[in-house]
């Protein structure tokens, strides 16, 4: 962590913060079950089961398990005491909403890297937060991100970690090294000595073949990457071995690039290019007819949702079925344009029909919703289901997505990973 003399840097350095939540999946299923702190807790599945894992706690990392594991490698290495949980992923994205949320009210400029991690401009802000108090503009910025991990902790109870430097891939660099709960901060003009003594991969953008291939050449540091002429790099990383080369010299961007819309889902008001789908893998290959029918009813159901809450309606609906052998169906209907769940539900009952050729299990369902307009047409049903629907969207957006469901939805679906 930068010490107070190191944080009096100049102000019209580039403030490009990394804001890192904690093992994001765990921390939530911590706040919403206390009894997990301090336990191993792997996110993703049950033993035995199959898929990866998407989140591991700091308690069950000490045994070799991380995040993109298969379940099954896991389930060897994991003690008997973890706690295995399937996962939720609307919740999840609730909160990494009501973090972005947070966030904006230090910087109105904001890009998604991640569900758990984003970056966010402080340029030019040190007037707006300075203290009389603090030793200099680093010391401001410093001092209000470390302000931001505080309210995110005490307002949504997540644990956060930040890195600040002067160009988004440093700023990711020190955000990992300021775990857990830390903020480090990069001065201007200190980041070639700040990256140097670091291994290969923690540079973003080498990973382990990469790693492997620069170890071969007796590269290990990224000081020796530094060092090595572009060429070289170029050799092994292509185009990219230039973007590295000015990189780890600390003559990486500020800009923050694109947004990458990495919640669950990302639905602008009014936005009707593409699709809206949404789709679900079964645990285990189903054939029961009752659990088919609850996750097209539950499918259904939030992509009407999504819809309405971008203000649009589609005129085509398109059902995908996978079954156990990976043979993949869809079939689509064109109809009048609605973003009704009241009116589209019989239709995909009567797709699915029509997929439905074989006995052989299903592993996968997916709906989803296209040819997407700003339709002023009422509802087949009438104003009165606009309204219900009214009702039951202000009621999703207090307090979930799964707070209200059809009853047909809700019926108990055994085996489904979402």
């Amino acid at each position: 962590m930068a010490s107070a003399r190191d944080r009096t840097g100049p102000a019209d350095a580039p403030r490009i913060c990394c804001l890192d939540l904690d093992t994001f999946f765990v921390s939530v299923e911590r706040l919403l079950d206390p009894t997990l702190e301090g336990k191993p807790v792997i996110v993703g599945g049950k033993p035995g089961g199959r898929g990866v894992v998407t989140a591991a706690s700091y308690e069950v990392r000490e045994y070799g398990v991380h995040a993109g594991m298969s379940i099954t490698e896991a389930t060897k290495l994991a003690p008997k005491h973890t706690a295995w949980l399937s996962g939720r992923g609307t919740t999840y994205s609730d909160y990494a909403q009501r973090v972005r949320d947070l966030a904006e009210r230090y910087s109105p400029v904001i890009v998604i890297a991640s569900i758990d991690e984003m970056f966010i401009d402080f340029t030019g802000c040190e007037r707006v937060f300075a203290c009389d108090d603090d030793s200099g503009p680093d010391e401001t910025i410093y001092r209000t991100v470390a302000e931001l991990c505080q309210a995110v902790h005490d307002e949504i109870g997540l644990p956060s970690s930040a890195g600040i430097a002067t160009s988004k891939v440093v700023s990711k660099v020190a955000s990992g090294l300021a775990k857990p709960r830390g903020v480090l901060l990069v001065p201007k003009g200190s980041e070639r000595d700040f990256l140097g003594p670091l291994p290969v991969r923690k540079f973003p953008g080498i990973g382990p073949v990469g790693e492997a291939k620069l170890r071969a050449a007796g590269i290990e540091t990224l000081a020796q990457v530094a060092a090595t002429p572009s060429n070289q790099l170029e050799k092994t990383f292509g185009a990219w071995g230039s973007h590295i080369k000015r990189g780890v010299l600390g003559l990486g961007s500020g800009d923050l690039g694109r947004e990458r819309p990495t919640f669950r889902e990302h639905d602008p008001a009014g936005t009707t290019v593409g699709s809206i789908s949404n789709e679900r893998t079964f645990r285990e290959d189903v054939n029961d007819p009752s659990s088919i029918e609850s996750k097209l009813s539950s499918l259904c159901e939030r992509v009407c949702w999504r819809a309405r809450k971008r203000g649009v309606k589609a005129r085509t609906i398109t059902l995908k079925l996978r079954y156990t052998d990976f043979l993949t169906l869809s079939r689509s209907k064109t109809l009048a344009p609605t973003n009704s769940e009241l009116e589209l539900f019989p239709v995909v009952r009567d797709l699915y029909v029509q997929a439905r050729t074989r006995k052989t299990p299903i592993r996968l369902l997916g709906l989803a919703l296209s040819n997407l307009g700003l339709f002023g047409q009422l509802d087949l049903f009438g104003a009165s289901t606009e309204t219900l629907h009214d009702v039951v969207d202000d009621i999703r957006t207090r307090y979930g997505f799964e707070t209200m469901q059809w009853a047909t939805s809700r019926k108990p679906t055994k085996n489904v990973r979402t």
